[in-house]
């Protein structure tokens, strides 16, 4: 697979507190490794699995157009609008609709590369080893599901364990995909069950609250939930949930979180952007919003979008809201929260046949983050699946492209609003043209 064979070099992160890794070498770590570049490597895959996430032209930020929570507007660069609302996604742009793919995949290597170099190592117990396993095949997943977010229905490579002048690795289907998301967490567990009571490094401030193997295994969990929802294997997902972080009487922020700074050597979050310079929220936030109990608009709208002074217009669209859920360049971003997964055993109870239990969780939900009224129970399958996705909408906003992939997974893209008449809506990204190029003459399916 071409993508697969680019290895990242590890860099420096303030937040991660470890040394520059600007000089390591894959083969050092490979042919010599110690307890000491097992964890620069370990920590290094947090980096990793980062890239490409809060920039304004990542994974929120890129999702977040195709869904219709924001828009881009950056003076210097029109494709935002001309490429990712008007049209066709191009392969070819490595920036747009050839992006969101090459990074994981490295990132996805490089924890292979950690896993080979692992039993090399006589000063790590076999205990902290499985801890390190546990942890780097629960993050190879959350590379996979970024993935196979982005390329949906057209599938993708799965074996990054290939030499670089080997055949490409087959495109798998989609389910394949996550069937071996899934296989993957379930080992991930294992190895976190048998990982002991510390890992033998350090984590990111955004994983706070998950820094022992057992308290990581309760944020592998959460990850197998969502899959298992993707797949609509809810008895699975229920499992996963009972395993899981998730509490109503926790706060609902409580999760796991992609670290920034502005720290030397280190990222910060791209997507903050208070003055609307280029990043804006969609209109229909405000519009498409419930109002509470004494009139205003849905709690979750007021603290998360704000006016403008002055609308902004490009291209023919209009905006005058900015998002404040990113409040700074050190601001962390979700990659799952206690919120999501209440409203993901609010699904997995409903398509269960628990309609009490669903309706229970849609209220804590209505409630305590929406400060809206407490609904009555749902008259059918559509009724609570519009229920659902609005209220996945509102708490998951900006979060990580959840209206455009709950939009594709429930079947109502077509539902989502067009500025213009010219304006498409896309259901998935195709293949990098690099990609495609490595498997000439027989390109796969998705390669423009």
């Amino acid at each position: 697979m071409c993508a697969s064979v680019t290895l990242l070099v590890i860099s420096a992160c303030k937040d991660l507190v470890v040394p520059d890794y600007n000089d390591s070498s894959i083969d050092d770590l490979t042919n010599n490794p110690t307890p000491t570049k097992i964890a620069q490597a370990a920590q290094g895959l947090l980096v990793g699995t980062r890239v490409g996430i809060a920039e304004q032209n990542g994974y929120i930020s890129l999702l977040g157009i195709l869904g219709r929570e924001s828009y881009n507007f950056d003076p210097a660069d029109p494709r935002f609008i001309t490429e990712m609302l008007i049209g066709p996604l191009d392969g070819g742009s490595p920036a747009f609709g050839g992006n969101l793919f090459g990074d994981p995949y490295r990132d996805i290597r490089n924890a292979n590369n950690l896993l080979n170099a692992l039993d090399k190592v006589n000063e790590l117990s076999d205990v902290q080893k499985s801890a390190v396993r546990g942890f780097a095949k629960t993050i190879q997943a959350l590379d996979y599901l970024n993935v196979i977010n982005t390329r949906d229905d057209l599938g993708a490579p799965l074996d990054v364990n290939i030499e670089p002048t080997a055949t490409p690795a087959p495109i798998l289907s989609k389910a394949e995909i996550f069937a071996a998301i899934s296989s993957l967490l379930d080992e991930g567990l294992t190895d976190l069950t048998a990982g002991g009571t510390a890992f033998p490094f350090s984590l990111s401030p955004g994983f706070d609250d998950f820094k022992t193997p057992a308290s990581f295994a309760t944020f592998n969990r959460a990850l197998k939930a969502r899959v298992e929802a993707y797949r609509t294997n809810y008895a699975a997902a229920l499992t996963a949930l009972n395993g899981s972080f998730l509490s109503t009487s926790e706060p609902l922020t409580l999760g796991a979180y992609h670290s920034y700074s502005t720290g030397s050597g280190d990222t910060p979050n791209a997507l903050y952007d208070p003055a609307g310079r280029a990043i804006l929220a969609h209109p229909s936030i405000e519009t498409g919003a419930e109002h509470k109990p004494d009139g205003s608009l849905d709690a979750r709208v007021l603290a998360k979008v704000a006016h403008l002074p002055e609308e902004h217009t490009v291209q023919g669209i209009t905006s005058d809201l900015v998002f404040t859920i990113y409040n700074s360049p050190s601001a962390p971003v979700p990659i799952i929260r206690n919120e999501e997964l209440i409203l993901l055993r609010a699904e997995a109870r409903y398509f269960s046949g628990d309609q009490v239990g669903a309706l229970s969780d849609i209220n804590f939900i209505r409630t305590t983050s929406g400060g809206l009224a407490p609904r009555g129970p749902f008259t059918s399958d559509a009724d609570f699946v519009a229920e659902l996705v609005k209220q996945r909408r509102y708490s998951l906003l900006f979060e990580g492209g959840h209206r455009w992939i709950d939009a594709r997974r429930f079947n109502l893209l077509s539902t989502l609003p067009k500025a213009l008449p010219t304006h498409n809506i896309f259901s998935r990204f195709p293949f990098p043209e690099a990609e495609c190029l490595a498997r000439v003459p027989a390109p796969a399916q998705g390669c423009t």
